[in-house]
């Protein structure tokens, strides 16, 4: 718990005083955790544009096993496909939320099959837990009162928001047949309309939103 205040009043003196990164999360397995390179800056100019954050310009890129993690207080990944975490990954991961940090895996396609089973191996005894509607996370700025959006058909199935709790707090967010993600990116790179692209950026301004209030 001390180090979780500790964290949280260090992130909250920086983001005062000099504004606060972000960053992408590189993570092995095979995975392109690059995909979507204009997702996170569009997000955040669309934030600070918005919601009243200062949020700096360009996300920087971190891996589970640095210690720069900590300088974060919300991780952002994506990508198709295989994702492995090494022991020292994970036990980084657990330090990390433990102590207030935020991790938001975006399923660009393919990932649903690999990422849980990394994530039980961190958190054994805590499950995902399927996020309701009713969630502080789809309330505000912007409502959804029906949860998740869906911006990307893949697979034609419903969204899901999968959450993992710590001390009540939501630690880690995983979105699936939504792909969040492409509604970020430049408008050339889907050519998906206006309005699917704003409902994606306001999804995606209540999780910082929820990451930087709650």
């Amino acid at each position: 718990m001390r180090k979780l205040v500790f964290l949280s009043i260090l992130w909250t003196v920086t983001y005062l005083a000099h504004g606060q990164e972000i960053a992408l999360l590189k993570y092995g397995g095979g995975g392109d955790w690059y995909a979507n390179p204009t997702s996170l800056p569009n997000l955040i100019k669309f934030c600070n544009l918005n919601i009243g954050t200062k949020i700096a310009s360009k996300p920087q890129t971190v891996e589970l096993s640095s210690p720069d993690l900590f300088s974060y207080p919300f991780i952002h990944a994506t990508g198709h496909g295989n994702v492995v975490f090494s022991d020292a990954e994970i036990e980084n991961l657990r330090k990390y939320l433990e102590g207030g940090g935020f991790v938001h895996f975006d399923d660009n396609y393919g990932m649903s099959q690999y990422l849980p089973q990394q994530i039980k191996k961190a958190f054994p005894q805590t499950p995902l837990v399927e996020l309701p509607a009713s969630h502080p996370i789809f309330q505000k700025p912007f409502a959804f009162p029906a949860g998740l959006p869906k911006i990307h058909e893949h697979d034609g199935k419903a969204p899901k928001a999968f959450g993992l709790f710590i001390n009540n707090r939501l630690a880690f967010l995983f979105t699936t047949e939504t792909d969040l993600g492409d509604g970020w990116e430049n408008q050339e790179v889907h050519n998906d309309p206006k309005e699917v692209r704003e409902k994606a950026l306001k999804m995606g301004a209540n999780i910082i939103h929820y990451v930087f209030n709650y």
